[in-house]
């Protein structure tokens, strides 16, 4: 298939570029910022490379480069954030610390609509999230857009058909953002749509039995979106070779267990239920840290995993593991640790299994079509993300039963109104936050002194930027009122209108 490469740089949303130019239909791979030029050379039908954001600065000693033969191959070439700046420092132009960091959305204004710009507006908004900026244009590059703090916004060499932009089109907060990686992976690299879901599936199976074989192996259910996929997914490869097991932490949603028994009960797959909540509420008494937190929910999971899988003999845990998940762990080579979650980061080092990963490469809403093509039961195609440290990081500070009983309910509360209200379909979720402090109240005419609740209800597209949902006050008094009426220990609530970023999903 003709292909476009990613140079990964260390950037957040380095695998989100890859995941935009597929949904283009386009087939895309990240590749690492140290790939030799010879290599890309070979590549078969390459028509385009990006050179992805990062953390870095182009004059840091410890910073990723790239050879400077790799603008030599002939194919076109777009540089994004520090990929943008990198470009310019190869070509012999000028990149300087800015003054002032140009974080969140900005206006862009384009001075040149041709090619990378093709169909933008004389004014757009984008996405910024950088210091370093671009001074001076190497010799034969022109300026196509600026910003108040970016007079080098977006560049083109035309004759070498290399572009850079100092922004991130591929955040959903850059308005058009779709369209520009349309005009170089369509127009200006002429790749063919030849990807699909179906194609993801095919290679998959095929890549499943390549690695699993004739053995067995474990995998771990947890009852979201990502870990079910996988289960339907693997199965389909390795058949009655695969045990699915389903650990109940006692940190779970409202109901949990009664459905799990009930979706894949009545499966052809071998399932299993573990009851583990007192292993898990010992394990976490008086731990308080987030990180901490996670990392010994991760490893109290493969300590059971491994407790399942020598019953069956099997030699590999498969996990549900996405890419979002992956790269806030810090996995890639240039990239910082956001959270360390629980199947990645979290994961001890010494393990007597095998991990397997099948949907390690792409994003939450891949996965949905994913599940969707598989004929998933819609209750698990659209139920809302669930972390997989369960309601420990949701409660701030020390996790107990009685705290763990408190957030469970009141995040049920929260589902169920929006579901009443017609938005839980159409938000990516909704949960409640247990604080560690408590605050004055009035009910039933008496000074009370409980727990305050945060109320979190987010829009996202990847998990990788999201946006607050502006609910109507009408919806959050109901879910206020019956959360303060219901739980005894609460007497307030509060609503969450931090973006991504600078916040994140969770709070922990």
């Amino acid at each position: 298939m003709d292909r476009i490469a990613v140079m990964d740089f260390g950037g957040q949303y380095c695998h989100l570029i890859a995941r935009r130019i597929r949904d283009l239909g386009v087939y895309c791979e990240v590749v690492p910022s140290d790939i030799r030029a010879d290599e890309l050379r070979n590549m078969d039908d390459l028509k385009g490379i990006i050179l992805s954001g990062g953390a870095a600065s182009v004059y840091d000693k410890t910073s990723p480069k790239c050879s400077p033969e790799i603008l030599k191959l002939g194919v076109p070439v777009l540089g994004i954030c520090y990929g943008h700046q990198l470009i310019a420092f190869m070509e012999k132009g000028v990149v300087r610390y800015g003054r002032e960091g140009e974080y969140g959305t900005t206006m862009l204004d384009v001075k040149d609509k041709n090619a990378i710009l093709k169909g933008l507006n004389r004014t757009e908004r984008v996405w910024m999230n950088h210091r370093d900026i671009v001074e001076r244009l190497p010799p034969g590059y022109k300026i196509l857009a600026s910003t108040q703090h970016s007079t080098i916004a977006a560049y083109a060499n035309y004759r070498k058909k290399i572009y850079g932009v100092q922004f991130h089109p591929e955040v959903t907060h850059t308005t058009r953002g779709m369209r520009i990686l349309k005009n170089f992976a369509r127009e200006i690299c002429k790749a063919r749509k030849e990807w699909s879901t179906q194609d993801f599936i095919d290679r998959a199976i095929k890549e499943t039995r390549q690695i699993i074989g004739n053995r067995k192996a474990v995998l771990g259910l947890s009852g979201g979106i990502d870990s079910s996929t996988a289960a339907v997914l693997v199965e389909k490869a390795i058949g009655k070779n695969l045990t699915a097991v389903y650990v109940d932490t006692g940190l779970m949603r409202y109901g949990e267990t009664e459905f799990m028994k009930k979706i894949f009960g009545r499966r052809s797959m071998r399932f299993r239920v573990v009851d583990a909540g007192r292993i898990f509420f010992k394990a976490l008494k008086g731990v308080t840290n987030p990180e901490k937190k996670r990392k010994i929910i991760g490893a109290l999971f493969v300590r059971i995993f491994e407790q399942e899988a020598a019953k069956e003999n099997a030699r590999v845990l498969i996990q549900g593991t996405i890419y979002s998940d992956r790269i806030e762990s810090g996995i890639t080579k240039h990239s910082s640790i956001i959270k360390s979650h629980h199947n990645v980061g979290g994961l001890p080092k010494k393990m007597n299994l095998e991990v397997y990963e099948p949907l390690r490469d792409i994003y939450k809403d891949e996965v949905r079509k994913v599940a969707r093509k598989l004929s998933l039961p819609q209750e698990i195609i659209n139920r809302h993300v669930f972390p997989g440290p369960g309601l420990a990081i949701r409660i701030i500070g020390d996790v107990t039963p009685e705290k763990t009983d408190i957030v469970r309910r009141a995040s049920y509360v929260v589902e169920e109104e929006l579901k009443k209200a017609g938005l839980y379909n159409k938000i990516w979720m909704g949960f409640a936050v247990l604080l560690s402090i408590k605050n004055v109240g009035i009910q039933g005419d008496q000074r009370t002194y409980r727990y305050p609740i945060v109320v979190r209800i987010i829009e996202s597209k990847d998990a990788m930027t999201a946006n607050f949902t502006k609910v109507s006050y009408q919806t959050l008094e109901k879910i206020a009122t019956r959360i303060v009426n219901e739980i005894k220990q609460v007497n307030r609530v509060v609503y969450d209108i931090t973006n991504k970023p600078p916040g994140t999903m969770e709070w922990e």
